[in-house]
């Protein structure tokens, strides 16, 4: 796998420029009106991103939280199915393309890409940005309805990143079975908000029914043991803010942390982790406390204290979304 640093600091150098121009308080608005459309419901028909200052905003502000919650998602996918590569990629409503990024810092190499999406200044623009990233030089931007009418060719890795909150049910389980029969491996990413991890939940459940083995980031592909309305399964990514964040949350700290909830399966056969940290550890003198989804179908808390010697040592330095324990060959 690459190491992803260099990608994202491309990708962040490749976004610098894109509000040079573009009022503050314009390109804040735009943010603003965004943040309100991707946290509601926007009919099928309706684009969020309209015209070149929408999809600048858009990216300056979106995309490299998009990237880091998809690399991590991949991250876990590349290391329940070592040695397997992506020879193709599609990635569905992608935008101004933030997961075609995240697919070249995740594996070495060049590949056939296709990004789809509705709103063709969003294709542009990320093709515009793609410059900047050699893998994705001869990547397809095509314009396309995403709904119960799109038709997916054979590829080896679809991805859907913050694409299902914007379509209605039918659509929604329409565009998960095509990435199904399409591809040999899927990679869906949604908020992580109790009606993100609905949606992919709905979409794990499809892609299990067609015969997909969950890679992560469960550690089996049984039924989630979390009961519907009491809690709900989601991961952080941190992000470098830009000044753009800054000025439109007003925060002062160099970055945020991106949740998100997510799903990767595939028809390969996989070695899943073998329990995932769930939680962020709770770390107390001589002790931390690990919330696990485990391979039985069940939460656990795990206490793990100094007497546990090396493993004490490994349970300070686990994050959330980790696989437990540590060295296994899916870790």
């Amino acid at each position: 796998m690459n190491d992803p640093v260099p990608t994202a600091e491309n990708l962040r150098a490749a976004l610098s420029g894109l509000l040079d121009g573009l009022p503050p308080k314009q390109a804040a608005g735009a943010v603003e009106r965004l943040i309100a459309n991707y946290r509601g419901r926007t009919p099928t028909d309706a684009p969020i991103l309209r015209d070149r200052a929408d999809v600048a905003a858009y990216a300056a502000y979106r995309m490299p939280a998009t990237f880091e919650a998809v690399r991590a998602a991949l991250d876990a996918f590349a290391a329940a199915v070592p040695g397997w590569a992506p020879g193709s990629h599609v990635d569905v409503g992608g935008g101004t393309g933030a997961a075609t990024w995240a697919v070249s810092a995740t594996w070495d190499g060049t590949r056939p890409v296709t990004v789809l999406d509705w709103a063709e200044p969003a294709l542009a623009l990320g093709r515009e940005i793609a410059a900047a990233n050699p893998a994705l030089h001869g990547a397809r931007w095509q314009r396309a309805r995403i709904g119960a009418a799109l038709t997916l060719d054979a590829t080896d890795l679809v991805t859907v990143s913050y694409v299902l909150n914007e379509l209605a049910e039918p659509d929604r389980a329409a565009l998960v079975d095509a990435a199904a029969a399409a591809a040999q491996a899927v990679v869906i990413v949604e908020a992580g908000t109790p009606d993100g991890y609905a949606r992919v939940i709905e979409a794990r459940d499809r892609l299990v029914r067609a015969g997909f083995h969950v890679a992560a980031p469960c550690p089996h592909s049984a039924a989630c043991p979390i009961v519907p309305g009491t809690d709900w399964c989601h991961f952080s990514a941190r992000v470098s803010r830009s000044s753009l964040h800054r000025q439109v949350k007003g925060g002062s700290l160099p970055y945020e942390d991106e949740k998100f909830s997510y799903v990767a399966a595939t028809r390969l056969p996989v070695t899943p982790a073998p329990a995932r940290v769930v939680r962020r550890p709770q770390i107390r003198k001589g002790q931390v406390l690990l919330d696990l989804c485990e391979p039985d179908e069940q939460l656990r808390r795990t206490t793990v204290t100094k007497r546990h010697g090396d493993l004490y040592k490994a349970a300070r330095d686990a994050d959330w979304g980790d696989p437990w324990p540590p060295g296994d060959p899916a870790a």
